[in-house]
């Protein structure tokens, strides 16, 4: 059955109005569309979750740099919705930004420490804006439980905190990458690669299964780790943005692996002019 499809904010908080009455639980999966089988994973665990599942479709414009790719992010809001059904979701939300930011909208949420660094610090303003949608989308639906996958790993921590903070009720749940059978990990700015590209692009997952092996035959210190992940990169022509070890809750750097504390090697890389990045976990 096709998904309902809301449009404004007004017709959406009505439709969890209903939800509230009927005592049915609600998951929320944000999304900016062009949706792959990563965001579809997330909806089937909603599923699981809870009782009714709704996404939302929304290419914010507001965590885009001015010299993005906002105009060309890839769209294709008829597939997606045939791809939401396919998954169970029984609403999606599809604003146009003047719903979202309407005139006079003056309100930005800023998280912190985890913001900083990594992507925080090659992509100004870009955290403040996933916050501020993405805050707004939990007060809106008020679901049980909001699912979003570990690919985009800071995200994921910027919004764990945001949830805490702001004492917001909702369940964060993160969802593993989900992977092509060739390792790359799923993203929608993959449309983008040509094929020589994407071939290079394997990289990004080889350099991170190196790291992983290196660590199990003993080694624990991060420059190590990191090394071989660059070399990786090089050898295949990506252009590195950044390759670092850090704590995998507080995203802070670190100098080595340490027993009993979970760390993540997380990798922001071109190539061509698309920019990847992935992460995998190390130890703990």
């Amino acid at each position: 059955m096709a998904p309902l499809v809301l449009r404004t904010v007004a017709e959406t908080a009505a439709w969890v109005e209903s939800l509230r009455r009927s005592g049915r639980s609600l998951a929320l999966v944000p999304t900016m569309g062009y949706l792959h089988d990563g965001h579809l994973s997330l909806m089937r665990e909603g599923r699981r979750r809870a009782d009714v599942v709704a996404a939302s479709i929304f290419v914010n414009p507001t965590q885009f740099g001015p010299n993005e790719d906002l105009s060309r992010y890839p769209r294709d809001l008829e597939g997606d919705l045939t791809k939401c059904a396919s998954a169970g979701a029984e609403a999606v939300f599809t604003p146009e930004p003047a719903e979202m930011y309407p005139p006079g909208f003056q309100t930005s949420v800023t998280v912190g420490e985890v913001s900083q660094g990594l992507c925080g610090a090659r992509r100004p303003g870009h955290f403040q804006g996933v916050a501020t949608v993405v805050t707004k989308l939990l007060c809106l639906f008020k679901p049980r439980v909001a699912l979003f996958g570990e690919k985009d790993y800071q995200q994921l921590q910027v919004i764990r905190a945001l949830e805490r903070d702001l004492c917001l009720g909702v369940e964060i749940v993160g969802m593993p990458t989900v992977r092509e059978p060739d390792g790359l990990a799923m993203s929608s700015r993959n449309a983008y690669l040509s094929p020589e590209e994407r071939h290079r692009a394997l990289a990004l997952s080889r350099g991170m299964a190196a790291a992983q092996a290196l660590h199990q035959r003993g080694t624990r210190e991060a420059a190590a780790l990191v090394d071989v992940v660059r070399r990786e990169l090089a050898a295949a022509g990506l252009r590195e943005d950044y390759v670092e070890l850090v704590d995998a809750t507080s995203l802070k750097p670190l100098s080595a692996v340490t027993p009993g504390q979970p760390a993540r090697m997380i990798i922001a890389a071109f190539a061509g002019k698309t920019r990847l990045i992935d992460n995998q976990p190390i130890g703990g």
